[in-house]
């Protein structure tokens, strides 16, 4: 049996802090619908903020992909 096409999407804060969460979602199912957005807490701004569903800036992926080969080669 297949795997139900799951997305992974990012609830990136409205502060600019930088923070963000995950979640998945099937991309089956509800084509056509509008961007979550969603309060939830943002520890480093340390307050409920409103998160929306983006995409990660190149910045932060290119942050992340370099700070995990580091970790690797140590």
């Amino acid at each position: 049996m297949a795997k139900a096409a799951k997305e992974t999407f990012f609830l990136v804060s409205s502060e600019g802090t930088g923070f963000f969460y995950t979640n998945r979602k099937n991309k089956k199912k509800g084509k056509g619908e509008n961007k979550l957005k969603i309060r939830k807490y943002d520890p480093v701004a340390r307050k409920h903020v409103l998160f929306e569903d983006k995409k990660l800036s190149k910045v932060k992926k290119k942050y992340s992909a370099k700070a995990s080969t580091e970790a690797k080669s140590e």
